[in-house]
């Protein structure tokens, strides 16, 4: 454990982190860009670009030093960054050069605050909260190689098909190069697909849910094309019996069961496929509790998987379904696919969900899960029943 004048003199340098956190980590991933550009590789540049990997480390950071005297409290957090380095194959030796970066860093934009006894401080502070992600990360990679049919690294898969499931979404069914097994996963997974994209001088790893239920032969993932995006885009013109590299599937935002409870589940865009992959599972399974089904999307050309919903409803009764299309079109307004115009409003079907007895599973864009998450508070449903996953960097829906 960390001594507690070592704890005093990071907290003490908490004001400075409030200050001038933004050029702190923007300062932090230009050093350790220049220094070490291979680790380009791995890093999202778009995250990047988009300044979401800079919030998200300044956030980090943040909420270590204001929980140093508290570790247990980070636990969650520890464990959902963890699942996501395991996904990009994170390892010992970037802890030591983003450690050498970080207290680079301070240096550079600290001044006198930074004394060495402050440095020294931050370095022990560094290595403890670093040895735990080591410790973690290397469970997840030892439990997923010793699953039946599971691996270590990166593992070839082909596209072995493609289906256009919305104007903008498409799935993508995986086989194994080598025609082995594949491990299973937990509803709400996801695995990470390694590309380089035409006229890109890096890889590039990003992590796709897991849309369908577990088997032994492939896995599904349903992908957004977003226009402006490195690797959609890429992966959607990419032809059949292209190779791709995959990463075991990770991610501690997954659905137990059998259920315990009733289940809520609310998405929002392309957020559906972890949820997809939840209601399909426990839809494969004798039902004892009752399922509610939210989505939102923009209009009937972007509502993916809306016949095998319809389907699902029709086939199973204690399934209940409500979809949102923010601005529908002409030829939807005669449509049985959705329910509601505009952005989802939870009061509007509250008398018919368990509020007091759910849990609730959310996944979408930032805005999307933090507007859930204050409806769902507001109705009176406490944080510990509340689930959510983040596309990216991890950000907090509460904040």
């Amino acid at each position: 454990m960390l001594s507690q004048q070592t704890v005093e003199r990071v907290k003490s340098t908490a004001p400075f982190l409030t200050s001038h956190g933004p050029a702190l980590t923007a300062h932090f991933y230009q050093r350790l860009f220049k220094n070490y550009p291979d680790l380009q590789h791995t890093f999202n540049r778009a995250n990047q670009a988009s300044g979401r990997q800079q919030l998200a480390l300044f956030s980090a950071i943040g909420a270590y030093v204001h929980y140093l005297d508290d570790l247990p409290a980070l636990t969650s957090a520890v464990e959902r960054i963890a699942q996501k380095h395991s996904s990009v194959l994170v390892q010992a030796e970037h802890y030591e050069v983003v450690g050498q970066e970080l207290i680079g860093t301070l240096g550079d934009l600290g001044g006198e605050l930074i004394t060495p006894d402050i440095q020294q401080a931050w370095i022990e502070a560094y290595q403890f909260l670093a040895n735990i992600f080591i410790t973690r990360e290397q469970a997840i990679y030892t439990a997923q190689a010793n699953k039946v049919g599971g691996w270590q690294g990166f593992r070839r898969f082909i596209i072995h098909d493609k289906i256009m499931e919305s104007e903008l979404i498409q799935s993508f069914i995986l086989m194994p190069e080598d025609g082995a097994p594949v491990a299973d996963f937990l509803p709400g997974q996801y695995i990470g697909i390694q590309l380089r994209a035409a006229g890109q001088d890096y890889d590039a790893i990003r992590q796709y849910s897991l849309s369908d239920t577990s088997n032994s032969e492939y896995y599904r993932i349903s992908v957004k094309c977003e226009h402006d995006g490195e690797v959609s885009p890429y992966l959607h013109q990419l032809p059949l019996q292209s190779i791709i590299n995959v990463t075991p599937p990770s991610g501690d935002f997954y659905l137990n069961l059998p259920l315990q409870t009733p289940i809520v589940l609310l998405s929002g865009g392309i957020g559906q496929t972890p949820l997809l992959s939840m209601l399909n599972s426990t839809l494969k399974q004798p039902l004892s509790k009752d399922i509610y089904y939210l989505h939102g999307c923009e209009n009937g050309q972007h509502h993916a998987f809306a016949k095998h919903l319809n389907f699902q409803c029709k086939a199973h009764p204690k399934l209940h379904r409500w979809v949102w299309y923010q601005s529908p079109l002409a030829n939807d307004l005669k449509s049985e696919d959705y329910d509601f115009s505009g952005l989802m409003s939870l009061d509007k079907v509250a008398s018919e969900l368990p509020i007091e007895q759910a849990h609730f599973y959310c996944c979408g864009p930032t805005g999307f899960m933090a507007e859930m998450y204050r409806q769902l508070t507001s109705m009176g449903v406490t944080p510990d029943r509340i689930h959510y996953e983040n596309f990216g960097p991890h950000i907090d829906a509460n904040n």
